[in-house]
């Protein structure tokens, strides 16, 4: 995966948060996808409970942004980690970690675990 093929993958997902629907959102991931959450502490083995997290996420109105990114891929697998932002309804902006391991479907890439955690307070 090359770094505009993640940043076009980023935008098609931010812009399923931005419908409100969580089942657009849940459909970019593996149907055995993992989900650990920045805002539950409860992981997600799967689309229902993926879809599940976004439910309630997707009520505080994210809208998200690439702020590094840092791609390696092998074969059928890419890891893209770094760091991104949400603004959000309330007018809160927070700057988040996260790490999507891609997998290639033979269509698409499809993202098979994904780990969004926030940025320790110094």
């Amino acid at each position: 995966m090359k770094q505009e093929e993640f940043e076009v993958l980023f935008d098609e997902w931010n812009q399923a948060l931005q419908t409100g629907d969580p089942a657009k959102v849940a459909a970019f991931y593996t149907s055995d996808g993992l989900l650990l959450p920045t805002m539950s502490s409860k992981l997600r083995h799967n689309n229902e409970e993926i879809k599940d997290y976004f439910e309630q996420f997707l009520k505080s109105g994210p809208v998200g942004t690439l702020v590094e990114s840092n791609i390696r891929s092998f074969g059928e697998v890419s890891i893209n980690s770094g760091l991104y932002s949400f603004s959000f309804k309330d007018g809160s902006n927070k700057l988040f970690r996260y790490t999507f391991v891609y997998r290639w479907n033979g269509k698409r890439w499809m993202i098979a675990d994904h780990h969004s955690s926030r940025i320790p307070e110094e």
